[in-house]
């Protein structure tokens, strides 16, 4: 995801050092002293990928001698790295299982859990789909539960049109699949097989957006990155159709609302390109969370993760 804001800081950047003179601190260094280098990787939810990525760069133009690569290979796949110690950060759309959990501790990671933001996991249809505007917990249950009989639109309500439904949706390392799986189905990772299936949401976008008889779901941020090619459908949780936005994503009015999570290694805090980096995500979260389609917690949260780090009052390894 390119950002054109960040290109012209960039090149802020470089004007400001050609201008640094004698007695004048660069960029990237702290009262005077050695500039922060160091490289971080983070992999996991391509649901939160977006959120690191932004920090990321923006961490870097502060800091020109760190490295910071996101990957996405899912919630499950970025847990499997942190609990091999691979990984400093953990992107996570759901929280980390009994399992994973116990993973971690036999390797001897333990952990910060952080939320981030807060995202409506989103139901997308092509644009040309004019007749289905709102479905019920109960129809995306119906539609996603293992051996589903929905196979065309008039099977899931009368007045639909006798047409096949292409179903796209994250695969099974996806947070996002754990999380809809369990809210909509009732059992995490209790799905139908039969769809089109990607850890990476803007495959998910590239397959809705080119197929009519699409349906499918992800993150919000990658709706609100694409709204010129999906349609949002409203979700019924009981109390009539509810559409994802800032609103009903903050006040969980929306009934696929959920927060969005980063875990970091305690260990890895020792290193000061880690510590630094995980308290400029909190200090810039406000910001730069909303740039990317999420809706940002509330400042106090933000304030209570950075007295979780080291040299914060309660923080600690």
């Amino acid at each position: 995801m390119q950002r054109l804001r960040g290109h012209l800081e960039l090149a802020l950047f470089v004007g400001l050092l050609a201008g640094c003179g004698p007695g004048q601190d660069a960029p990237g260094t702290e009262d005077g002293g050695q500039a922060l280098t160091g490289t971080i990787e983070i992999d996991g939810s391509s649901t939160v990928f977006p959120i690191s990525e932004a920090i990321g760069e923006e961490f870097q133009l502060a800091h020109p001698e760190t490295r910071v690569t996101v990957g996405l290979s899912g919630t499950g796949g970025g847990f499997k790295r942190f609990c091999a110690g691979e990984i400093a950060v953990s992107d996570a759309s759901r929280p980390i299982t009994d399992e994973e959990r116990a993973s971690c501790a036999a390797a001897g990671i333990e952990f910060l859990e952080l939320p981030v933001a807060y995202d409506g996991l989103s139901v997308v249809v092509n644009p040309v789909n004019d007749f289905l505007q709102c479905l019920t917990l109960e129809e995306l249950r119906r539609v996603w539960e293992p051996n589903s009989s929905v196979r065309r639109w008039s099977d899931l309500r009368p007045g639909l049109p006798a047409e096949e439904i292409n179903l796209y949706g994250p695969g099974t390392d996806s947070g996002t699949f754990d999380y809809f799986t369990e809210a909509v189905v009732g059992e995490a990772g209790a799905s139908r097989t039969d769809y089109q299936a990607s850890e990476d949401d803007n495959v998910l976008v590239q397959g809705v957006s080119g197929d009519p008889n699409a349906v499918g779901y992800f993150g919000y941020a990658y709706w609100f990155e694409n709204q010129d090619r999906l349609r949002l459908v409203g979700v019924d949780g009981g109390g009539g159709c509810v559409l994802p936005s800032d609103q009903t994503i903050e006040d969980a009015s929306y009934p696929l609302s959920r927060p969005l999570l980063i875990y970091v290694s305690r260990a890895r805090l020792a290193e000061p390109v880690v510590s630094e980096f995980v308290r400029f995500y909190m200090e810039n979260a406000p910001t730069l969370v909303p740039e990317t389609g999420y809706h940002p917690l509330d400042a106090g949260q933000y304030q209570q993760n950075l007295g979780e780090l080291p040299g914060s009052a309660g923080g600690g390894v």
